[in-house]
Order: C-alpha cells, then structure tokens, then sequence
C-alpha cells in the first residue's frame, strides 16, 4: 500500500494533466477535426508540456535552484512555476487557436491563471498542492465539456474524483502538503476554469 500511495504522485503528476485535457478534448468533440491538425497539435503540446519541463527541471536541478522533483520548500517551487507560465504562454500564443480551439483555449488560460495564483503564494512561502490543482482544474474543464457538449461522461467524472481523493491521500501519506495545502490546491484549480467557462459554455 505504501508504493502504490508513493507511485499514485507520480503516475497522476501536474505535468500530464494538461496533455491529458487536450486529448479528452479531441476525442469527445463532435466538431470534424482534421486527424493531421490533432496528430500535430498533440505532438506540439507533448514537448512543451512534457518534455520541455523535465528538461528545465534538470537544467533548474544543476544551477541547484531545486533540489529534487518533489519541490519541498515553496521557494524551489518559484522558478518551477514561472517557466511553467511561459510554457502556458508560448501555448496560448502559438498553439491553441481562440477561433479554432476556444475551449482549449480557455483551458490553457485557466491553468496560466492557477499557475500564477500558485506562483503568488510561493512567493509568500505557502505551499499550494500543484498536484489537486492539476486534477481539480481539470475535472472542472471536464465538467464544462460534458454540459457543452451534452455528452454523458458520468464514468468519467467517478473516476476522477476517486484520483481526487487517491492524489489527496496519496500527498498526505507521503506528508508533502497538509490539509490546507490541499483544499487550496483544490480551489486554485477549480475557480480560474469555473469562471472563465463562462466566455464559452
């Protein structure tokens, strides 16, 4: 049981939840979408959510600006956090289309916001959860998909917040975060994606 919590950190870590909202984006869209524009934009995001922020992590790791993947001190989670924006940035601007992809769109936009927010109270040393933020920000986008598309995705969302509460449980086992922590991981995930679903719902 004490892996299982341990790997539930890393195999449902930050770094894949926006690549993950992209793709469930894709596959339940009923719009026609070129399968060569999906195949390319995917391929896009990947290095860019992925693979890029595991090698400025290392880069970060040798300029000894971290000290591990965990981020244990809301200091090593700044320079994290800001390349995370400019990655976010780089998507919105080159990317993601508002006239082709506005819910994508304003996905990314959601996530540059509780990145920010995250950032934000980095700076002032409290350490928000990025992991229920990732989780929480992208059930909500879910959510706003399923009503937008009037689609009935009800095993979908159980399963989300049953990773809800496996990542929250998950994080105090491993006594990364406290309670706190948590809920305003939770909340800095969801609100940015509650209210901006308004620009395209």
């Amino acid at each position: 049981m004490d892996k299982l919590l341990k790997s539930i950190s890393y195999i449902f870590h930050p770094i894949f939840m926006p690549i993950a909202g992209v793709i469930f984006y894709f596959t339940k869209s009923p719009r026609f979408i070129d399968y060569d524009v999906i195949k390319g934009k995917l391929m896009a995001l990947f290095i860019l959510t992925v693979l890029l922020p595991i090698l400025l992590y290392f880069l970060l790791k040798t300029l000894n600006k971290v000290n591990s993947i965990k981020l244990e001190s809301a200091r090593e989670r700044i320079y994290p956090l800001i390349l995370n924006g400019v990655i976010t940035l780089m998507v919105l601007k080159r990317i993601i289309s508002p006239s082709q992809d506005i819910e994508l769109y304003f996905f990314f936009l959601g996530i540059l916001i509780s990145t920010m927010a995250c950032l934000i109270l980095a700076i002032f040393k409290f350490k928000a959860s990025i992991h229920m933020m990732a989780i929480a920000g992208l059930s909500m986008f879910f959510i706003a998909l399923s009503i937008h598309f009037s689609i009935n995705i009800n095993l979908t969302l159980a399963l989300m917040f049953l990773l809800i509460g496996a990542i929250a449980t998950s994080r105090i086992h491993v006594k990364a975060h406290s309670y706190i922590e948590l809920l305003i991981g939770v909340f800095i995930g969801v609100i940015p994606q509650l209210i901006l679903v308004n620009h395209w719902l």
